[in-house]
Order: structure tokens, then C-alpha cells, then sequence
């Protein structure tokens, strides 16, 4: 487990107010000095474990110009190589047309231009195994020379995780504290319903942070104001970020005896909360289908039938987990215990810098990526996945999915109608540069501020 120490809390924290440039959003050369300060430099969230289950499968990761072959080597082992034959530079394993990447299985790579073959599995792999006439290089040939290019790879929350960098520290003490803010909710064990990716007319960074605060909520998504109003928050934690939002004090929500380590996780709807949970519940399968199970969402919906008018919120709320929890366990689904104050601690979701957010909860997990389409800042791919708790064998097999913007769920789309907008605004002569709230847009200033970090330029400045 990792070092809470790691962790500051900051909820009583003010901070200060900021603004930073459009340079980090507008700026080809920017985009391009990505590739090796940013890119180059930090562990990136490549693929999970389930993607690659048994002895020489392989699934690919793309970044600008590097691709990266990352192969199950033995029951115990995984390697990430250079997708690149060591002979004259051509790409080992091809992405298919309209595939996200490669995936597939093999004991070996063959380069497609002159054949020369790489082993993939076992102690030998990475080895140049063949060679075209090998004997007329006069011997200057050796496994140095020939085998195929390692990048870092390890493994955390049931993710793959590479850094192309070979003076790279170690993955978990790059992860901290987000790490052991999770670890509580054995996110390794959930699996992949759903898994969209698209390409997006804006910088990587601006539909990253869309999701990156709940400031948005009134004026994207106002129909949410009407099952409640909580004020969100953005927390910086070194170089990465939480955010959460904040429960009424009289709301039950507050209450630890009831929520336990769904406290600040889930939430009733104003009025009768039988009838408002139930809505709440089904708008949010039905618009998003995300931050939710099936079970939840279900139950939700029996309590104005199980449940007399006037029950007392706080009894509703018990009744709906507990009921949720108990039909879960019945079909081999175990939801993890998690303390109230570290739940309430860690938030509703964490920003792994640079690209992925984490969206936790004890049975369910949302994730979103971004990544440069080529060095044209106006472009990037942009991913998202849906996770949850599933019996022993029963998670359903998912590829990842091209979706046009239009194709995602409703809520989504509200949104995603913003991006090329900002995009497109951020080069207005008159736009003086972005002006988060302190408060609730404080992982938005948090991922500026290491960006500068990296690049040496476009750090937050305070406003007079």
C-alpha cells in the first residue's frame, strides 16, 4: 500500500484565483514540444490486463510518432517493445483501419517489408530470430543490434502502464497519492461494459477537462439541478487532481452511519426521494449510462412501490444500498468495504497526469482519455470506458469501438457540443486567457500548472 503521508487534505484549503493562456490549447509548436517533454517523459495509461490474458497476447499504444507493442511474455510477465522492425524502420504490427489499436495473439512478430522475425514469448523475447541472409553482414550482426527496442511497462489497478522514458521512477511512486486514495476500491477487479473512442475537433487538453470539473453541470447539463445542488470542488495532489463535490450538511448524504463507503458517491434527489432517487437513477442509465449499475438502478426504481410516503430520507437511502448490496452478493457480486472518511476523502474521481481520469466508486468506474491526433492541436482521439463488478465469468467480451460524437449517450453529447466551440473561441484576438474558479475548476489549474512544469511554458498566473 502506499504512503498516506502523500495525500494532503485540502478541503479547507482557499485557493488562489488564476489564469493561463490559450498557448497550451492553439499552439502547433506546443503540440509538438509535447512529444518530448510530456509524451516522452510520463507514465501513460496503455491497456488493461484482461486485453492481454495469456502467453503472447499483444495489444498496441499509439503516441505521435512512437507506437508500442505490449505482449504477455509468460504467465507472470509483460514487456513493452518498439513496434518497429530493427532492421530498416518499418511497423511491426499495423493498426486495422477505423481500430482504435492492434490486438491480437502470436508467438512472433514478422516484419511485412524483408521478413526478419521477432520472438515475442518466453525468455527470448524481443530476439531477432531470423534473418535474410544473415551471413552477409560478415558477422557484424548481434542480438544488441537486432532485437527489438524496451520501453517501462508495469502494472496498477488492473491497468498496463508504459513510460518511453528509461530514466523513469517507478510507477507507483509516480501514481502517489492517487494510488492508495483507490486501491480501496479494488478498481483491478472491475471489467470493461462499454468502451467508446472518437476524434474530436479541439485540443487534447480541452476535451479532457470537460470532465475534469462539476462547475459545468448548471449550464450543460441543467436537468441534473433538478434532482439536487451540490457545489463541486477540484483538488491539487502534487501532479495529479481529485475532484467531488459537497453534501448539505442536514443531507443524509452526511450521514456516515448510512453511507459508509458510498459517502460521497451516490446521491438522493430533492423531494420525495423514493420518487426522485428512482428518476435520478434511470435519467442517469438512460442519458449517460455511466456512474451507475443495472442493480442500482433497478432497485431505484421499486422504491415509491416498497417504501411508504414519508419515509425519512435517510431510511430510503440505507434501503436502496442495502438491498442493492444483498442482490449484487446473491449473484457472486461482492462490493468492497471502504472507510467513510477515505471515501469522502478521495472524491468522485481522479486526474492521472497527463491524460486519464479515474471516476471511482465501490462497484462501478468511469474513465476518460485524451490523446494528440498528430501535431495538429485542433484534433485529438478522445476515449471512454465503463466499468463494473461482474460474477466470475460473466463480464462480457468488449472491443474498443469508434463511435461518431453524435452516436454517444445523450449527456454525453451536451458535453462534447462544447469542444470544437472552446476550441475555436480560444483564438479569438479578444480572449484574454481562461479563468477557472478557484474552487471548483481547481483540477483544471492543477493540470496547467505541471504542463508548465514540463514544458517550460504557460504557467498559471495570479489574478490581480
Amino acid at each position: 500500500m502506499g504512503d498516506m503521508r502523500k495525500f494532503a487534505d485540502r478541503s479547507a484549503a482557499v485557493m488562489p484565483a488564476e489564469t493561463h493562456g490559450a498557448e497550451a490549447y492553439i499552439s502547433e509548436d506546443y503540440a509538438r514540444a509535447e512529444r518530448d517533454k510530456l509524451w516522452r517523459k510520463c507514465w501513460l495509461q496503455a491497456g488493461r490486463l484482461e486485453d492481454i490474458p495469456e502467453v503472447g497476447n499483444y495489444i498496441t499504444y499509439d503516441i505521435l510518432d512512437d507506437s508500442v507493442l505490449i505482449v504477455r511474455t509468460a504467465a507472470d510477465r509483460i514487456k513493452a517493445f518498439a513496434n518497429v522492425c530493427t532492421h530498416r524502420g518499418r511497423r511491426l504490427v499495423d493498426t486495422p483501419a477505423g481500430q482504435r489499436n492492434a490486438r491480437g495473439k502470436s508467438a512472433n512478430f514478422v516484419c511485412g517489408f524483408h521478413a526478419w522475425t521477432f520472438d515475442v514469448t518466453g525468455e527470448n523475447a524481443g530476439v531477432c530470430s531470423f534473418i535474410q541472409a544473415q551471413h552477409e553482414w560478415g558477422g557484424a550482426l548481434n542480438d544488441e543490434r537486432t532485437r527489438l527496442g524496451e520501453f517501462k511497462v508495469d502494472t496498477w489497478g488492473g491497468f498496463i502502464w508504459i513510460n518511453l522514458d528509461p530514466d523513469a521512477g517507478p510507477l507507483r511512486e509516480y501514481l502517489e497519492p492517487a494510488a492508495t486514495m483507490l486501491d480501496p476500491f479494488q478498481i483491478q477487479n472491475m471489467r470493461v461494459r462499454w468502451r467508446f473512442w472518437t476524434v474530436f475537433d479541439c485540443n487534447w487538453k480541452v476535451a479532457l477537462e470537460a470532465f475534469d470539473e462539476t462547475y459545468h453541470v448548471p449550464g450543460t447539463h441543467p436537468e441534473f439541478t433538478a434532482f439536487g445542488d451540490f457545489t463541486g470542488w477540484g483538488r491539487q495532489q502534487g501532479q495529479h487532481s481529485h475532484i467531488g463535490y459537497d453534501a448539505p450538511a442536514d443531507a443524509p448524504e452526511a450521514d456516515d452511519s448510512i453511507l459508509g463507503e458510498n459517502r460521497a458517491k451516490l446521491r438522493l434527489g430533492i423531494g420525495d426521494p423514493r420518487i426522485s432517487t428512482a428518476e435520478m437513477q434511470k435519467y442517469t442509465w438512460e442519458g449517460v449510462n455511466t456512474n451507475t449499475t443495472k442493480t442500482l438502478v433497478d432497485v431505484a426504481q421499486t422504491l415509491p412501490e416498497v417504501l411508504p410516503e414519508g419515509t425519512p430520507p435517510a431510511e430510503v437511502l440505507k434501503y436502496w444500498l442495502d438491498t442493492a448490496r444483498q442482490i449484487d452478493a446473491d449473484r457472486g457480486v461482492e462490493w468492497p468495504k471502504v472507510d467513510s472518511d477515505h471515501t469522502a476523502q478521495s472524491g468522485t474521481a481522479w486526474q492521472i497526469f497527463p491524460n486519464q481520469q479515474i471516476g471511482h466508486a465501490v462497484n462501478n468506474m468511469l474513465c476518460y482519455q485524451a490523446r494528440p491526433c498528430g501535431y495538429n492541436p485542433d484534433k485529438c482521439y478522445f476515449e471512454v470506458a465503463v466499468y463494473e463488478l461482474y460474477p466470475e465469468g460473466g463480464a462480457p467480451e468488449t472491443e474498443w469501438t469508434f463511435a461518431e460524437p453524435k452516436d454517444f449517450p445523450y449527456v454525453l453529447k451536451q458535453d462534447f457540443s462544447n469542444m470544437a466551440a472552446v476550441q475555436q473561441g480560444m483564438k479569438n484576438l479578444g480572449f484574454r486567457g481562461n479563468i477557472p474558479n478557484p474552487k471548483a475548476e481547481g483540477a483544471v489549474v492543477s493540470l496547467h500548472r505541471n504542463l508548465a512544469r514540463h514544458l517550460g511554458t504557460g504557467a498559471p498566473v495570479p489574478l490581480d
